[in-house]
């Protein structure tokens, strides 16, 4: 809104300078109109999401829920945080689209359809747990560039599709493979044809795991086209960005992946401790793959207030990457004590479990809830910010809320 108003106060000249082109016969602008390319699209009607959402980006779309929003066991498409990298795609033809396995360590070069995918191969469905690399990246000091990311970009829907592994399979894979990277439609910000927005990719070990999709439906329905319509990789646990959306071609590689954000400090962490705001050598960058331990308390939200005596339930989910959690605790003491939470297996591999736990405190006055899950390693997240990196990736530090006893 405050945009809004100004630009509907704004000059003539102003107009020209914000669009960054001379508006022709801007003269005969009504008065009190705002030319097209000022006007702010709603993001809440165009990708049907709750106006909840908070947006980090419009160009490109970047969009996160609020931890309270991500209260399903599945997450409903309205409340999915959304990361792009370059422009939504359009005018997709979905009848004639084609998925091609390429690469050098590819047997023979194939292609298929939509229409192929589903009925040569035998169709699986998982909920799967992705999360932006970067979710929690607000809270790193010094800053990391970057889209702010609080709590809120990570999600687990229903996800079906083909098994990469059969196709791949299918294809015929050379034993010198090492790595896959993916290729998909949309266009780079700039509109140069010549340059991928991002080409990821993961090892083949990844590749070939039996939750690692070729996708084209979620929740039970096609998949949003902001999510990746007609087709998508979903390679839960890892970063999202492994899961690419709107793929059309897939390479099997005979070395590490060069794609576009595969290289420099795109998606890496130093592959040792550095102080924070030290510069690191792309060299000394090491490749994220699985997840951390992490959790998220999604009901009450932050804010809660209830009166003295009572019990306060809370809830909320937990996921390691590759691995399970095997325990979740809350306290109410700013971490000096720890009570269990009861914790649910989780619906498969690579989806996200439920915990919950009722909580009692002894008198009036103002608390904090914080949660925090342990993997099956025994790793636990840290009470506060983990180790700073330059690009502040993998923040797991313990979710916390407010809470007033009155």
């Amino acid at each position: 809104m405050k945009r809004r108003e100004f630009v509907t106060k704004a000059t003539l000249s102003s107009f020209a300078v914000i669009i960054g082109a001379e508006i022709v016969y801007g003269e005969k602008l009504l008065k009190g109109y705002t030319p097209l390319a000022l006007q702010d699209p709603d993001p809440f009607k165009m990708f049907n999401k709750n106006p909840e959402m908070v947006v980090l980006n419009d160009k490109p779309w970047n969009i996160e829920a609020q931890a309270h929003l991500l209260d399903d066991k599945v997450t409903p498409n309205s409340k999915m945080f959304i990361r792009n990298n370059g422009l939504v795609p359009e005018n997709i033809d979905a009848k004639n689209w084609t998925l091609t396995i390429d690469g050098e360590s590819v047997v023979s070069k194939k292609s298929y359809t939509l229409s192929e995918l589903r009925s040569k191969f035998q169709q699986y469905t998982y909920q799967l747990t992705l999360e932006c690399g970067g979710n929690g990246r607000s809270e790193f000091d010094p800053p990391a560039k970057g889209n702010q990311w609080t709590v809120g970009a990570v999600h687990c829907a229903s996800w079906t599709g083909v098994r990469l592994r059969d196709v791949l399979e299918d294809a015929g894979i050379k034993s010198n493979a090492v790595y896959i990277g993916y290729h998909a439609i949309d266009q780079h910000l700039s509109r140069d044809p010549e340059k991928e927005p991002i080409s990821r990719g993961c090892p083949m070990e990844k590749a070939l795991m039996d939750e690692t999709l070729l996708a084209f439906k979620m929740n039970g329905e096609d998949i949003p086209l902001v999510h990746g319509y007609p087709l998508r990789l979903v390679a839960g646990g890892w970063p999202a960005s492994v899961s690419g959306k709107w793929i059309n071609r897939i390479s099997i590689r005979n070395k590490e992946h060069d794609g576009t954000k595969m290289t420099g400090d795109a998606y890496r962490v130093p592959c040792e401790p550095v102080a924070p705001g030290e510069k690191v050598k792309d060299e000394d960058m090491c490749i994220i793959e699985s997840m951390p331990v992490k959790s998220i308390i999604t009901y009450p939200r932050t804010g809660a207030m209830i009166s003295k005596n009572k019990t306060l339930r809370i809830r909320g989910h937990a996921w390691a990457g590759e691995l399970e959690v095997s325990k979740m605790e809350y306290s109410i003491d700013f971490g000096s004590t720890w009570k269990e939470c009861a914790v649910e297996k989780s619906a498969n591999r690579l989806a996200w479990q439920h915990f919950s736990a009722d909580v009692q405190f002894p008198k009036k006055g103002y608390y904090e809830v914080w949660a925090r899950a342990t993997d099956s390693r025994g790793v636990s997240q840290p009470m506060l910010l983990p180790g700073w990196n330059p690009k502040g990736y993998l923040n797991n530090a313990c979710h916390r809320i407010a809470v007033k006893v009155k």
